[in-house]
């Protein structure tokens, strides 16, 4: 499975989830994108919403004091980046060389993303259900990154047969924020890739460099986590993000995990030959 030049099936290909952690100012998600690439990330992703349509109008006149305003709909439409903002981002990426791309949460964002032409979509966990989301999707041609949080396997089962096979990679993902240790439930990764024969990744919520690198080694292609600046700036996802240097550790741990997994084929290496010859006492079998 191929994302731009990207081969999944070479390296582990590593996502910064900058999502609305740059609070709505361009110049923060320039920030993240580079301290992104900076990291060893290999693409940066954020989340597109058509306010009014996500919305309902009742949900939107809620009370909800923020930076911009009094209302959740002042909120909204004040993280919500416009044409201009993406076309930024676009030029950016470019600039620095690091894929990035979005979760649309509805038809209209597929079609005001696909007018950047980026290398594929990720479908968020919230959204699995969402057969016309599916469908508009499916119907770009592009690759599909699909969270499988807060969802039955029925439900996976359904969206799986939609989307099809070709060109999906199933995240394995629990939908809490932050995600604790002992619900991470690491051994679904191999659950998705038997019961689906398809590329899995994972994408994580806890608040640790250390776990993602082992779900690489449990059979993991490709890594998504939450990313900002600062855990203490203002927003709801900072809380369950990661920060810059344990972004790279993460990266760091990551690859040399690559390293040691190996071939998996047994025999004698080289350097151990005069090793073997020093301390096996007998030969006998």
């Amino acid at each position: 499975m191929k994302i731009s030049n990207f081969e999944i099936s070479s390296k582990t290909f590593i996502i910064a989830e900058i999502g609305i952690n740059h609070n709505g100012d361009i110049e923060i998600a320039k920030k993240l994108i580079s301290a992104a690439k900076d990291a060893g990330c290999d693409a940066v992703k954020f989340q597109k919403r058509t306010v009014d349509v996500v919305y309902t109008s009742a949900e939107l006149e809620n009370l909800r004091e923020s930076p911009f305003g009094k209302t959740n709909g002042d909120l909204k439409r004040g993280l919500e980046f416009g044409f201009e903002e993406y076309s930024e981002i676009d030029r950016f990426c470019k600039e620095i060389d690091i894929l990035w791309f979005a979760s649309p949460w509805d038809e209209q964002s597929v079609d005001f993303l696909e007018k950047f032409d980026v290398p594929c979509y990720k479908i968020a966990a919230a959204s699995l259900t969402d057969k016309g989301l599916l469908e508009k999707i499916k119907a770009t041609g592009k690759p599909i990154l699909l969270s499988t949080g807060m969802s039955t396997l029925e439900e996976i089962d359904k969206a799986v047969a939609l989307l099809g096979k070709e060109n999906l990679l199933l995240f394995h993902c629990q939908s809490l924020y932050p995600l604790p240790p002992q619900k991470v439930n690491l051994n679904a990764i191999n659950t998705l890739k038997n019961r689906y024969d398809v590329p899995v990744g994972y994408s994580g919520h806890e608040v640790d460099s250390v776990l993602s690198a082992v779900a690489v080694g449990l059979g993991a292609l490709a890594v998504e986590r939450h990313f900002t600046l600062d855990r203490n700036m203002w927003g709801s996802d900072h809380k369950a993000s990661i920060i810059p240097s344990e972004m790279k550790d993460m990266i760091d741990n990551i690859r040399l995990v690559e390293i040691a997994l190996g071939s998996g084929e047994i025999n004698i290496l080289p350097d151990e030959i005069a090793v073997k010859q020093k301390l096996r006492r007998v030969e006998s079998l």
